[in-house]
């Protein structure tokens, strides 16, 4: 038995979700972001693993378009920790075996902004992190987000964040959002 979740964005969530199943003794036998799946006997088991996922901040997804929406969210997120060697519509439609425009029609309805955008705020909140660990220049911050250049994310991230990357090093308040709640 294989279901959708929502909310499950990092591997952190997977091993909360882990230990939450091996307490309640409910067999994983795969788990990836966004999707777990049990032994087929589990089924009987649907309440408790709802309860799990509800008190933990994670949701099951059983409407089809709310399974399409995680997927792309679950693509995006790879693209962002892992990169891609080639645009995020053509990685999108890849991964998807389905049309850019179909995908992209669907999230902005059901999300109220575009996939870029979305990704463009993922990227942010990572550069974030980055500044906050304070550990790489700004440049190599663009470099690792995969920008053509220093000035493109001190741009978006600007234009995002209402302040300069520096302006928010110095203020040490660090309004970070958590991935998931990005939109």
């Amino acid at each position: 038995m294989i279901i959708k979740v929502k909310n499950m964005v990092c591997d952190r969530c997977k091993s909360v979700l882990k230990d939450e199943f091996q307490k309640a003794d409910i067999a994983v036998v795969k788990m990836d972001l966004g999707e777990i799946q049990f032994l087929d006997d589990a089924s009987h088991r649907m309440d408790d693993i709802r309860e799990i996922l509800v008190s933990n901040g994670f949701e099951l997804i059983e409407n089809p378009n709310d399974t399409r929406i995680a997927e792309i969210k679950k693509h995006v997120l790879l693209a962002l920790n892992h990169g891609v060697d080639r645009n995020l519509s053509e990685y999108l439609s890849d991964k998807m075996k389905k049309e850019y425009s179909v995908l992209s029609k669907l999230f902005s309805a059901t999300e109220g902004m575009t996939i870029e955008k979305f990704f463009i705020r993922l990227k942010i909140e990572k550069a974030k992190e980055q500044i906050q660990m304070g550990n790489k220049t700004f440049s190599e911050i663009a470099y690792d987000l995969n920008y053509a250049s220093g000035s493109h994310l001190a741009k978006q991230f600007k234009a995002i964040t209402g302040m300069s990357m520096g302006e928010y090093q110095k203020l040490q308040q660090w309004d970070r959002k958590a991935w998931d709640q990005i939109v």
